[in-house]
């Protein structure tokens, strides 16, 4: 099997959006969503090319890789080849030759949930455990508890609140509404929506982003936060059952989100909203 490994040009992001979006099925392990991708469209679509790695077979996508960091790679891996030990071994190839261009520095770490020949050929090389991460999954196929929250859908005239909660609810937030705006233009935004709630004196007190891969197919919840100023009140738990419903609405078949084990408060806060909590699973570290 010849592995072939590129930079996308911007212009083939749709269609990468599409291949990820098909690889997204019930059953499986949480892995990289077409949402992930969407919520890093605010930079731009040049930005996003030049963040991603793509594995083709004869023209045809079978891995994607986006780089979160330079020594930080999130992996989705087209089901038809999870047991492809050939494909393995040049995906692992790649990944620990720093003249690839697909991950620098002296340790480097993967994102690697699924894939069974990528997952054991990684470990089988040294590659060691690195931070847990806990998937959350709320099965849609039954009604979702209604929240105790006033939610709407985010236009352009509720972008200045969207970008308010975003910037309250995460210290190192950089989000503006002109990068709103960049991101809501984007293919994948079109299968999504930014959430905000209120509470009951009209101040906007929580926010979530929600991605669909497509009717029937797991959808992401990505991100959500509440507002510093407005915790401990339940608005968390509101807006995550708030964004599992929009989910719903849109035909998800269920919404995932995973989040840092060590986060105990929003491990917490998906499950008060009926997400179910999945065994953990660690990234994979390598020192050259």
């Amino acid at each position: 099997m010849h592995v072939d490994l590129a930079t996308p040009d911007p212009h083939a992001l749709d269609a990468i959006l599409s291949d990820l979006a098909s690889w997204q099925q019930d059953g499986l392990p949480v892995q990289l969503h077409p949402g992930d991708l969407g919520w890093h469209w605010r930079f731009g679509p040049a930005a996003l090319a030049k963040a991603l790695r793509v594995w083709t077979v004869r023209g045809t996508v079978v891995a994607v890789g986006f780089l979160d960091q330079a020594s930080l790679i999130r992996m989705g891996v087209t089901p038809s080849a999870a047991q492809d030990e050939d494909l393995a071994q040049a995906l692992v190839d790649d990944l620990e030759d720093p003249t690839r261009g697909v991950l620098m520095g002296d340790k480097v770490i993967v994102e690697a949930r699924f894939g069974v020949a990528l997952r054991s050929l990684l470990h089988q090389r040294g590659w060691v455990n690195d931070e847990p991460w806990t998937p959350l999954v709320h099965d849609l196929q039954e009604p979702v508890e209604v929240p105790d929250l006033r939610v709407e859908i985010v236009g352009h005239d509720r972008v200045a609140d969207r970008v308010a909660v975003q910037r309250a609810a995460f210290d190192r937030s950089t989000f503006t509404a002109d990068l709103w705006a960049v991101m809501s233009q984007s293919p994948a935004y079109r299968q999504a929506h930014c959430l905000v709630g209120y509470d009951g004196q009209d101040n906007a007190v929580a926010a979530a982003t929600v991605w669909s891969a497509g009717e029937g197919r797991p959808g992401l919840l990505e991100p959500m936060g509440v507002h510093r100023d407005h915790r401990g009140h339940g608005y968390g738990t509101a807006i995550t059952l708030a964004a599992a419903s929009t989910l719903q609405d849109m035909g998800a078949s269920s919404a995932t989100v995973a989040t840092p084990t060590s986060n105990g408060g929003a491990v917490a806060t998906y499950a008060s909203a009926g997400f179910h909590r999945m065994p953990a699973v660690t990234d994979f570290a390598f020192a050259r």
